[in-house]
């Protein structure tokens, strides 16, 4: 903790605006400005949270504006995370402030908003309608409640201009007030109770009485809510003890239980060959200083018990672990077994905690009361001040890549982050990211290999069927191919399960009219509808939107839409009907929306409660299934087609990882992996599990293509809801950046400017989409133009109207 006394502080306003500010300290503050709280400051005419930075010895010759306020009683981060802070803030071209408040658990920042509300004057012109219609439109909804800016246009469906609102203001027919709002997560108070008088007359007392007091003779103090398990009526009871003297009721704060149910601890088993050169290998780098692991295992080969192992070295050399999970699917699980080997010392975070959950782990975090940390992306920015291991689990995951916002990739930060502690980072994962390998190729990280199963369990057997020799057979049985359907019997004959995969979530993925043709599609975005049979409703997976299953097409008025295209919901359905007897679930983002419904799942699997489970991605990444024995790839090709020079990668990455769901428990596996394109490579590799054939073809093609890994791209995103505006503005970008190119040599030499153009998806939540890549070899100067592009062209990538995002290292060029 960095506890200073100066007359001025460097502070990081939550605002978007790149530069951090000095403020003066009042007398009355200066012992609480320390660094990592949040302080009030003004700024401009408004006032604005902000993050002490530390202070300031060298200010300009100007008038300092003083803080309002030390909103915390202790820092919210440790001063040692400034320097990481300020490497994102650079690396992703993103404000300072903005960069904090995005680590920090939500609900905490203390903003203020102009408040537009109508005066008597206002009231008056509104009866006598003597204004302009739109004028008279602003003073009717304010009339029923004060608005801000951005509410009065949503309401009445057209921008509304500042202008307008002060030519208002100046009428005399509205006032603009300034209130804040904000700040709703606190921490949790409970009220206990404790003796207070050792002398307690307890054969005066009536026996409800007694009971309290024998309760607190035994313990020190006692939350009112568990005393009223014990006795129900002791909320009312402790107030009249009290009032005699003999209790203490008192606030205390307490921590919300993000955990659920207690788990059985587990003693560590012997670890392989393999596994304990591997451990021993980072062990020894422990406390050493920075360094890189890729820990390449193949599925099942016990790679989250070379964590735990690790784990448990580095918290008995004083440091603290931070473990990364790609999905909160996978949280539950890995928490699960740490908590079993750790007990309490384990901390969560993700974004399926509630607000308040998140900050209780946040302040456990912080106050080092736990070692260890489990979480989803997000947990990259856990407050530890000493940590010595960073784990990232799956590391080749695309859910370590936030999308909108801070657009940082939590893979990539967690090696920053090891770098700048002095620690180590171990990236694990059975199929590496191409990123990564390469990584280890030119000697940047060390290579750690899992090359076998635990006890010596055999890979699973995986078959390839070809879908084209049934492309002519109508329904289901086009896709539940003779070969799966009899290899699904003969798993359930022997009381086995079964994991079928397809990455489509929904009944039928392409409802065309019968009549004219025509899609049914999205009214916001230029995409198809999905049919949810089970929700009744067509739905577009981007923007949310929904027609009625009775929907007609919007084209020729027809009520005949045929359902075509193939989504877990209808594999589902044909599934419950060729095997009635079989217990059948499904995993996707359908079913596990709501809390608590993925362990469920998972409970209900381990216990062998479901016989056959129907999943999306969700089911792919390293789950733990002993008693799944067969798993079935419905159709191997679909992110095969995607516009993005990653399509093959992410493709064998998916069908390893899926195939490795087989064959983990006692009984070898097989896979039936049913593809149009037996001959692909991605295809055949994932068929032969084999990762570094899969690299040397891949990385051929990148290399020719000048892609990542040998090349750095940034992606300006840019949107608006006016087509034409949206096109102009995307083209003057890009005269703008042929004009920075030209300029400068270093610029014309290495900058290579890809678009503008359209996106592949044109519109998407009623927002027209456009794109420019830059790409080069060299990421210093890649980072120069992008820099030069946005600090000089600042007004332009602040337009209300269109919005240019940029995005460094993107993974989603679509």
């Amino acid at each position: 903790m960095a506890n200073f006394y100066s007359n001025y502080i460097e502070v990081a306003v939550t605002l978007p605006v790149y530069n951090t500010f000095t403020y003066s300290v009042p007398e009355n503050y200066a012992p609480q400005a320390i660094t990592g709280k949040r302080v009030l400051v003004p700024f401009g005419k408004r006032q604005a949270t902000g993050y002490i930075l530390g202070p300031c010895n060298h200010v300009a010759e100007k008038e300092i504006k003083p803080v309002l306020d030390v909103l915390d009683e202790g820092p919210l981060f440790p001063a040692s995370m400034i320097p990481f802070f300020r490497w994102i803030s650079g690396y992703y071209l993103h404000p300072m402030g903005e960069v904090i408040k995005c680590a920090l658990p939500g609900g905490l920042t203390i903003y203020d908003i102009a408040m537009i509300t109508i005066t008597e004057a206002g009231m008056d012109v509104l009866k006598r309608s003597a204004a302009s219609p739109l004028e008279i439109n602003v003073l009717n909804l304010l009339a029923q409640k004060p608005h801000r800016l951005r509410s009065l246009s949503r309401a009445l469906n057209q921008d509304i201009s500042g202008a307008l609102i002060h030519a208002m203001i100046n009428h005399g027919w509205v006032s603009q007030k300034r209130e804040i709002k904000g700040g709703r997560t606190r921490a949790k108070t409970e009220r206990f109770v404790s003796l207070a008088n050792s002398d307690v007359p307890i054969g005066k007392l009536t026996t409800a009485r007694q009971k309290i007091i024998e309760a607190l003779n035994s313990i020190d103090e006692v939350s009112v809510k568990d005393l009223k398990k014990l006795i129900p009526s002791a909320s009312r009871l402790i107030k009249s003890l009290a009032a005699d003297g003999y209790v203490s009721v008192y606030k205390k704060s307490v921590y919300r239980d993000p955990f659920g149910e207690s788990v059985t601890p587990d003693i560590p088993p012997l670890l392989t060959n393999d596994q304990q050169r591997a451990t021993s290998r980072v062990v020894t780098s422990l406390g050493k200083g920075f360094s890189t692991f890729l820990l390449a295992g193949v599925t099942g080969s016990g790679k989250t018990e070379v964590y735990m192992q690790l784990a448990a070295e580095s918290i008995n050399r004083g440091f603290s672990v931070l473990v990364l999970i790609p999905e909160i699917a996978l949280i539950s699980q890995m928490e699960r077994r740490f908590r079993a080997r750790f007990g309490e010392r384990i901390a969560v975070l993700h974004s399926r905690l509630s607000a308040g959950e998140r900050y209780d782990q946040w302040r456990r975090i912080m106050r080092q009361e736990v070692p260890i940390t489990i979480g989803a992306r997000s947990a990259i920015f856990a407050p530890f001040s000493n940590l010595g291991l960073i784990i990232v689990d799956e590391e080749h995951d695309l859910s370590y890549k936030q999308e909108g916002g801070l657009r940082y990739n939590a893979r990539d930060l967690a090696v920053v982050r090891a770098k700048l502690s002095d620690g180590v980072a171990l990236l694990g994962s059975a199929t590496p990211s191409i990123q990564s390998y390469f990584n280890v190729v030119t000697q940047k990280f060390r290579e750690l290999n899992l090359k076998q199963r635990v006890e010596q369990r055999p890979m699973p057997e995986i078959k390839i069927v070809d879908l084209r020799k049934s492309k002519n057979y109508r329904g289901i049985r086009r896709y539940i191919t003779a070969e799966l359907y009899d290899a699904m019997k003969e798993t359930l004959g022997r009381r086995e399960q079964i994991l079928l995969f397809l990455n489509r979530r929904g009944f039928a993925t392409f409802p065309i009219c019968a009549v004219c043709g025509e899609a049914l599609k999205c009214k916001n975005c230029d995409i198809s509808l999905t049919l949810h049979q089970e929700s009744n409703a067509y739905k577009c997976h981007y923007c949310g939107f929904m027609r009625a299953s009775t929907s007609k097409c919007l084209h020729c008025g027809s009520s005949k839409i045929k359902h075509l295209g193939l989504g877990t919901e209808k594999v589902e359905a044909a599934v419950k009907e060729l095997f009635p007897h079989a217990r059948v679930a499904r995993m996707d983002r359908d079913t596990t929306r709501r809390k608590g419904t993925i362990v469920r799942l998972l409970k209900d699997l381990r216990n062998h409660n479901i016989d056959i489970l129907i999943g999306t991605q969700m089911v792919a990444k390293g789950h733990d299934f002993p008693k799944i024995t067969l798993v079935g790839i419905i159709c191997a090709d679909l992110s095969l087609s995607f516009p993005d020079f990653r399509a093959g990668e992410r493709t064998f990455q998916l069908l390893a990882q899926v195939s490795g769901r087989a064959g983990r428990g006692d009984t070898p596996g097989s896979v039936i992996l049913q593809t149009y394109n037996p001959d692909h490579f991605s295809i055949m590799a994932a068929k032969s599990q084999d990762f570094k054939t899969f690299y040397k073809k891949e990385i051929g093609f990148r290399k020719i293509l000048s892609y990542p890994p040998f090349s750095r791209i940034i992606q300006l995103k840019i949107a608006g809801r006016d087509r034409p505006k949206t096109r102009d503005y995307a083209r003057g970008l890009g005269d703008l950046c042929v004009k920075l190119q030209n300029g400068n040599k270093s610029f014309k030499t290495f900058v290579e400017l890809l678009g503008p153009i359209e996106a592949s998806l044109p519109r998407i939540a009623r927002e027209y989409r456009w794109q420019i890549l830059l790409k080069s070899r060299r990421v210093d100067v890649l980072h120069r133009f992008a820099r030069q592009l946005l600090f000089d062209n600042l007004k332009l990538f602040n337009n209300r109207l269109v919005k240019i995002a940029v995005d460094v290292d993107p993974f989603f060029l679509m």
